[in-house]
């Protein structure tokens, strides 16, 4: 399935129905007052996020949405029945905005959230409202409201507890194949990954936790560059980062480059997506020179604490979810949403 993470719909909220005028007609009433009932609201346009739904892929074939209109009220004081509602199903993670304005009207983050995004007109009173001490057979009724349209922009923003990011060819996919259950493309070139890519990574010591594989980071990549803020804001909702680098790149010259080119972007397009706490992790170290390309690398950071592995054969991935589960144990607070 394509991934898509952000789309524009319409949607339009039901008629209320029309009140009705009617007039008793019985055997032995000559003079029967009013009886007209109202007429049925129409019905809403609400959007739910379900876990059923991973992307916007849906709406790429349909983006008019329209829920029932109210029926019309009936003599004997029946008033119309209600327009059902109509009921849109998104992933979590969906931030719904109003398209012209640019205005944020709501984020559903967990499951089974809702948002009512067109209410539905109301219906029309029957003549029965308008009788009076000076007017016993009013002929007037009102007809029903009409709904509402309004269009929508859906941006989805991937929710995990770990945001694998990297220059290009870093080996994020390789990793998160590695150490979960997804299957994302992988090559040995760089933009393998097209599009993010979440995995379920299980141990027997502790609870599962979600790891999302974003397209890899270039410079000026917070305007657009690459496959740019497109993919950041995925990264907005994760706990903590895993910042994978390639230790072959690595040159004497400048070892710190590919670290500090990432830093830099993440910065650029948000201060609180920089602050994250960052778990830096040396790869492919199974290759020849690694070791010395590490050293390098460690003594220009400082201080810091590297982990250093191998997505493709294997070494040192227990030692790096390890280190990820204690990081999310230390933290107890709820996943930080921050928009950019």
């Amino acid at each position: 399935m394509k991934f898509v993470d952000e789309t524009m719909i319409t949607v339009q909220s039901g008629d209320g129905g029309d009140g009705c005028v009617s007039f008793r007609r019985e055997k032995y009433v000559p003079r029967g007052g009013p009886d007209g009932g109202d007429g049925g609201d129409g019905g809403n346009v609400i959007l739910k996020s379900t876990p059923r739904k991973r992307t916007l892929y849906d709406f790429h074939f349909k983006r008019h949405f329209k829920a029932e209109n109210g029926r019309h009220g009936q003599g004997k004081q029946k008033t119309g029945r209600r327009g059902k509602d109509l009921i849109i199903e998104i992933p979590p993670g969906t931030l719904i905005v109003e398209a012209e304005s640019g205005q944020l009207l709501a984020d559903l983050v967990r499951p089974d959230e809702v948002f009512v995004a067109a209410r539905g007109g109301r219906g029309g009173l029957g003549n029965t409202r308008f009788k009076s001490s000076t007017n016993r057979a009013p002929r007037t009724a009102k007809p029903g409201q009409s709904g509402c349209i309004v269009q929508l922009k859906l941006e989805l923003k991937l929710i995990a507890d770990v945001g694998l990011v990297g220059l290009p060819n870093a080996g994020k996919s390789t990793l998160i194949a590695a150490i979960s259950s997804a299957r994302p493309k992988t090559a040995a070139y760089p933009f393998t990954t097209l599009s993010p890519n979440l995995g379920v990574v299980h141990t027997d010591y502790s609870e599962p936790f979600v790891v999302a594989d974003i397209p890899g980071l270039i410079e000026g990549a917070h305007n657009g560059a690459g496959l740019g803020i497109r993919f950041l804001r995925h990264i907005e909702r994760t706990r903590i980062l895993v910042h994978l680098i390639d230790v072959s790149g690595i040159e004497p010259q400048n070892p710190r480059q590919a670290y500090d080119t990432v830093n830099t972007e993440l910065a650029s397009y948000s201060q609180s997506l920089a602050d994250k706490p960052q778990i830096i992790v040396l790869n492919k170290m199974d290759l020849e020179g690694s070791e010395s390309k590490a050293s390098l690398f460690s003594a220009a950071l400082g201080a810091e604490t590297i982990l250093s592995i191998s997505a493709v054969s294997g070494t040192g991935l227990k030692q790096l979810t390890s280190r990820i589960i204690s990081l999310l144990d230390e933290m107890n607070e709820p996943v930080q949403e921050t928009m950019s």
